[in-house]
């Protein structure tokens, strides 16, 4: 179905009607959205005396996504259309945003789970958004940094990347998953870095002493954990006078290979965001009344960082 012409509203008509008949394979073709570079969507393209319907590519990924779809790469069909080809995601494949549900409780994000298979590092917004974040902390080295649910230690990772002069410092992780914390030993031997398997709700029997920056990435909303004690340990027992904390929450689920923007609850078909944003209002206050300068940004993690100063 070739809908160059066609608008939006009646483009997404077409895909749920086919949705709704059980299709698992959707081809529409539409203008090559490199012919309108610099053309907002919806604005129109003249090609030989021909009106088409420019949109960036951007629109068609956005669509695919919402819609619960995987956007394969698009073919060109000549020097004006491409083939867009949509299929469904295989629903099955969506543990990774809740872990291994039939793991023992210490081993649901382990390396056995379908999380392990997940790479924070190969998702640049959340590259950008942690060195972003990790700009405004200015660590000095031989600092102290401590991540509670370090996994396999992908934050720390960017850390030794995207932080000049941090070869120096003292690196902590705690985890409760003993395979992922065996996985981080490996991945750092030799290095600078202090791994504990524990349970990040018992972190003062550690006597890990304080930190210039504690890290906690997808952990506080997780089952089992008291987050607002925790954060509350962390700030009150564990946190230099002149420390940063950088908080991260899951505002994503990875699905058949995609990441779907937004969190989720059962029976909702779209993103609803009311107790992230009820928890993000929550830790933002705190850190405010704890004297830290606080920054809320990001997009598949909400990042709350902390940093020291007067809070607004």
């Amino acid at each position: 179905m070739n809908v160059a012409a066609s608008s939006l509203l009646q483009i997404l008509e077409h895909l749920e009607q086919e949705l709704a008949r059980g299709a698992t394979r959707i081809e529409i073709e539409v203008l090559d959205p490199d012919r309108g570079r610099g053309l907002y969507a919806g604005e129109r393209v003249a090609i030989d005396g021909v009106s088409y319907v420019h949109r960036p590519f951007r629109v068609w990924v956005d669509l695919a996504e919402r819609l619960g779809l995987r956007l394969l790469t698009p073919r060109a069909i000549d020097d004006r259309f491409v083939r867009l080809v949509f299929e469904r995601l295989a629903r099955t494949r969506d543990s990774a945003a809740l872990g291994d549900r039939e793991a023992a409780p210490t081993e649901r994000y382990g390396t056995d789970s379908e999380f392990a298979r997940i790479t924070k590092l190969e998702d640049p917004g959340f590259v950008l958004d942690m060195t972003d974040a990790l700009d405004r902390v200015a660590l000095k080295p031989g600092a102290r940094v401590l991540d509670l649910g370090v996994n396999t230690g992908d934050e720390l990772a960017l850390l030794r990347a995207r932080v000049p002069g941090l070869r120096n410092a003292k690196l902590v992780g705690v985890d409760h998953s003993a395979s992922a914390i065996a996985k981080a030993r490996e991945r750092f031997a030799g290095d600078n870095v202090e791994l504990h398997v524990a349970d990040v709700n018992e972190l003062g029997a550690l006597g890990l002493g304080k930190f210039d920056l504690v890290l906690s990435i997808g952990t506080l909303q997780s089952p089992g954990v008291d987050d607002r004690e925790l954060v509350r340990r962390i700030v009150q027992d564990h946190l230099a006078p002149d420390g940063a904390v950088i908080l991260g929450f899951p505002n994503s689920r990875y699905v058949d290979g995609e990441v779907e923007h937004g969190t989720r609850m059962k029976n909702y078909r779209q993103p609803e965001l009311g107790l992230l944003v009820k928890d993000v209002a929550f830790y933002r206050k705190y850190l405010q009344q704890h004297h830290r300068r606080v920054f809320v940004t990001g997009k598949h993690y909400i990042l709350v960082t902390g940093i020291a100063g007067q809070g607004e």
